[in-house]
């Protein structure tokens, strides 16, 4: 029996080990997608690189990443605390942590702003005051006391409290994202809306669910909780899936859409995102099937895993779409 146990343990930290390489390389890959995009998505097609681009790009993925965890716990926190019978044991929350992060990425996109949508090169070139006499300003402050106040409910007696901060973050984006320039801004902004809540709830519900199942393994809990969030994850991918179109037709005229998604940037980028999006859909139905058929149902976990890669460079992309000029109404 020694020897079994020394051999699972053994196996068991080889495993962590492989998954730690693996989510270092997953991080790195995130971190070159928004740095190095633009150039590459902007060859050939006549568009400026407007300066600081991948640095932008960055920021608004970590501000991304950095919402998508606590609205995804407080989620799949909800999901696990209602299903009968399982076991009281919860992950340890990751919802400060990324508060945080995206408190000083948002803090980061904010002195962008106050430098006139330019990088910063010292402290002297931001205008703090100036935040406060824009609508982009003063949404960017909202982002960032959105954050702040965030962080501090998510370490309190009350951490769902923090759905109101984190509400506030997600408007503040929807609005930031569709200037009153822009034709019907507030069809736009609702859009968006939609998307980035259903895709903070599918990308950071699923890491917290894999977490807990970890935590409950061997209990027969585990199985009906991804069972239950991989039936929600369904609804959540048609509504990002419908407001995604929805986006695109309003950015790019269906006349022109298949021009556009070669010979601009944004398209170019927009294209990576459908094909990162079917492979998340390929591993999504896999899940679900073996968690249907499958004699053990807790092996739906590595298509699941496999899909929280993916989904983590859907991210990095859609940091990068921001970030890039809007396309061209023809």
């Amino acid at each position: 029996m020694t020897v079994t146990t020394s051999r699972d343990r053994t196996t068991r930290t080889r495993g962590g080990r492989r998954r730690a390489v693996a989510v270092l390389v997953l991080v790195v890959l995130g971190a070159l997608i928004p740095l190095l995009g633009p150039s590459p998505a902007l060859h050939g097609t006549g568009e400026a690189d407007a300066p600081g681009t991948g640095g932008i790009a960055l920021l608004r993925t970590v501000l991304f990443a950095a919402l998508a965890v606590p609205v995804g716990e407080l989620f799949a926190v909800r999901l696990a605390r209602t299903l009968p019978g399982a076991p009281p044991a919860l992950p340890r929350s990751w919802s400060t942590v990324a508060n945080s992060v995206g408190f000083v990425a948002a803090l980061g996109l904010a002195s962008v702003v106050a430098t006139g949508n330019l990088l910063p090169t010292s402290p002297a070139d931001i205008d703090v005051g100036g935040l406060y006499e824009t609508r982009d300003g003063k949404l960017a402050l909202l982002e960032v006391n959105g954050f702040l106040a965030a962080a501090l409910c998510s370490a309190s007696r009350r951490p769902v409290t923090q759905v109101l901060p984190l509400a506030a973050v997600v408007v503040a984006e929807a609005l930031r994202a569709h200037p009153t320039t822009e034709y019907s801004p507030l069809v736009g902004s609702g859009l968006t809306l939609v998307h980035l809540t259903c895709a903070s709830l599918w990308a950071g519900g699923l890491p917290h669910v894999l977490r807990t199942l970890r935590l409950w393994e061997p209990a027969e809990a585990g199985a009906a909780l991804l069972g239950r969030y991989a039936r929600v994850a369904l609804v959540l991918l048609a509504a990002i899936t419908a407001t995604g179109v929805g986006s695109s037709l309003r950015r790019m005229p269906s006349g022109t859409i298949l021009a556009q998604l070669t010979d601009t940037a944004y398209g170019r980028v927009l294209l990576a995102k459908v094909v990162l999006m079917a492979g998340v859909l390929a591993l999504a139905l896999w899940a679900r099937v073996r968690l249907a058929r499958a004699a053990d149902p807790l092996t739906a976990r590595s298509p699941a895993r496999a899909e929280v890669s993916v989904l983590a460079l859907v991210v990095a992309v859609s940091g990068l779409l921001t970030a890039l000029p809007a396309p061209i109404r023809w």
